[in-house]
């Protein structure tokens, strides 16, 4: 089989053009990559899958605040969960996102991290996309799960690198995108360790360990938790652009890929903004200062969805 053949059957969701070749041409330099650093690093929300209209995460939250509120509906009287509730964007805007985040994050305080995992599990299993009505584990971008699978196939280490939550992430990691547990690095919540009837347990706290994992935080935690420098990453938002910035600047062949969503259609169509702060820049900017690749959801993917 020739090399154009072989290309044809590679990345089957991606349409041919400058932002397939890039792709390629970035797979074909990969012997030249040592494979102790063949490390490929994504943000999830926004890259891998979904984060509209809502962070999925967010979407959880709630689901879980509605199946508490059955149980005690005192909770109807915190003043962040009735503006959840009733979708009061507005206060849910005034009150802020720490604020909000910290009293959702209390519907878990106080159990143990199964417990919490079984949670999400059930999350995903009964519930669907209000727009898509698939499940949200369905909700994943189907290109970048070939790119990951090629990769993979050729000695890359795949992890992904999140602003959400490390435990929400890592509940279906393995099964949606392939990556193990110990691969996820996101935000963490504390724990307090206790002995119950003779049992160490860890139980879950509202505490952030170190805040959001946006930005420059990325960065560290992928050093404190990796060790190396990616040779591939792939982000969404100015939450993502010192990743893509380290990323890039290393030695031999390297690879940032912006993930832009510009169709209205099939997804969605917005700038993509960070959770946690205001960006200086654009990250549309950033990517056309600094070189990366950039890829329309519109122009550059023949279908989004693994089912469509």
């Amino acid at each position: 089989m020739n090399e154009h053949s072989t290309n044809e059957r590679l990345l089957p969701s991606w349409r041919d053009g400058a932002t397939r070749s890039a792709l390629l041409d970035f797979l074909e330099a990969t012997d030249d990559i040592a494979p102790e650093n063949r490390l490929a690093v994504y943000d999830n929300d926004g890259t891998l899958w979904c984060e509209k209209p809502r962070y999925t995460q967010l979407d959880f939250f709630v689901w879980q605040l509605q199946q508490s509120v059955e149980q005690r509906p005192v909770l109807r009287d915190v003043p962040e969960f009735a503006a959840v509730l009733s979708g009061d964007m507005a206060t849910v805007t005034e009150f802020g996102l720490p604020r909000v985040a910290g009293a959702l994050l209390g519907l878990f305080e106080g159990i143990e991290p199964e417990a919490f995992e079984s949670c999400v599990r059930a999350f995903f299993a009964e519930t669907r996309h209000p727009d898509h009505g698939l499940r949200y584990d369905q909700m994943v971008y189907q290109p970048m799960l070939e790119l990951m699978s090629e990769l993979e196939r050729r000695g890359f280490t795949n992890c992904i690198v999140s602003g959400g939550g490390t435990e929400f992430v890592r509940a279906i990691s393995q099964r949606v995108y392939g990556v193990p547990q110990e691969r996820v690095v996101g935000t963490l919540v504390s724990y307090a360790f206790e002995r119950r009837d003779g049992r160490a347990v860890l139980l879950r706290t509202t505490d952030a360990q170190g805040g959001v994992n946006e930005g420059a935080a990325k960065i560290d935690n992928i050093q404190i938790a990796l060790g190396r420098r990616p040779t591939l990453a792939a982000g969404n938002s100015p939450g993502d652009a010192e990743m893509l910035e380290y990323t890039s600047t290393g030695d031999g062949p390297r690879l940032a890929i912006l993930v832009n969503h510009d169709d209205a259609d099939r997804e969605y169509a917005y700038e993509s903004e960070a959770g946690s702060f205001v960006a200086a820049e654009r990250v549309t900017d950033s990517a056309d200062r600094l070189g990366w690749t950039q890829i329309s959801m519109r122009d550059d993917w023949n279908r989004i969805f693994p089912t469509r």
